[in-house]
């Protein structure tokens, strides 16, 4: 089937809004969590889960790769413990203290980050188009951030929770700039390893958790945002996105992250009951703006 066929593009719609839709229920599930299971339980689990899943899936794949994935262990184990494992940790501690809400605005300020790091660490330059929709993005997060109150602004009295979600989304787009320079075996060889690391690299901050008697093992409540956690935005989001990917491209398939604030928002309301104030139609509305105008204007014809 070709990449371009109209029914590989309607297959692709369909993995990757679905694939958004699971990483914004991630959102909702670090609020439901909050008392059910601690944050660094639930991020070790969860990868305990997906790396289960996978040992069974990619085990093939996995073993006739290993030769060239072994060299790099280091960046593999670097690449896990930032992009999955403390942005995991840190996303489910500010779901403690913030909303469900702003767990999927400042999510949206993702792909802006990954401009500003790409502008910071390789020159790449940034244009105009991508210049105005940054700032757009930056003072969507800020909306989010202050709740739509400027005074917090002046003090820089955040919320903590709000700066915890702004510190996790730094470290995924370090990830996600950090990924041209991945290992080269297949997607499914590379994300499981990753997984792997994940769940390496959590241990230890489970233990500390632990350590200070803050652990909160599963209810049976728990049990169940575990198990849809580690199957849906782990496993089965990754794989739908890698599929959509190879039907349409990765231009494409990108702009479908988009839809996680949006759908991170609405089921923030509806399954947690949070109220959808109007600074969070605003932020919602900067956020998904700033990104419009980054895509489309920030694009330059080819010469």
């Amino acid at each position: 089937m070709s990449p371009s066929s109209p029914s590989a593009g309607r297959r692709a719609y369909a993995l990757l809004t679905l694939t958004a839709l699971l990483w914004a229920g991630n959102a909702a599930a670090g609020k439901i969590a909050v008392g059910e299971v601690s944050p660094q339980a639930l991020t070790c689990l969860r990868w305990a889960v997906a790396c289960a899943v996978l040992g069974v899936v990619a085990r093939r794949p996995l073993l006739a790769e290993w030769d060239r994935l072994l060299p790099s262990w280091r960046r593999v184990l670097a690449m896990g413990a930032c992009g999955y494992t403390l942005y995991a940790s840190l996303f489910y501690a500010a779901g403690t203290l913030t909303s469900g809400v702003n767990l999927a605005l400042l999510q949206g300020s993702i792909p802006v980050l990954v401009i500003l790091l790409n502008l910071a660490f390789y020159r790449r330059a940034v244009g105009a188009g991508q210049a105005l929709g940054v700032a757009i993005t930056l003072v969507g997060a800020a909306v989010a951030a202050s709740h739509g109150d400027w005074r917090v602004l002046a003090t820089l009295a955040f919320n903590q929770g709000d700066v915890l979600m702004l510190a996790a989304c730094v470290l995924y787009a370090g990830y996600t700039v950090a990924l041209p320079a991945r290992p080269k075996v297949s997607a499914l060889t590379f994300f499981t390893a990753m997984a792997a690391a994940a769940l390496l690299t959590s241990l230890p901050l489970l233990f500390a958790e632990w350590a200070a008697g803050q652990t909160i093992w599963p209810t049976p409540k728990g049990w169940f945002i575990v198990a849809f956690v580690g199957l849906g935005p782990s496993l089965t989001a990754q794989l739908f996105f890698m599929r959509g990917v190879e039907l349409i491209g990765p231009n494409r398939a990108g702009l479908f992250v988009n839809l996680v604030p949006v759908f991170g928002a609405a089921l923030a309301v509806l399954l947690v009951g949070e109220p959808f104030a109007w600074n969070d139609a605003l932020a919602l509305a900067l956020v998904l703006g700033g990104i419009v105008v980054a895509e489309r204007l920030g694009r330059r014809p080819a010469a």
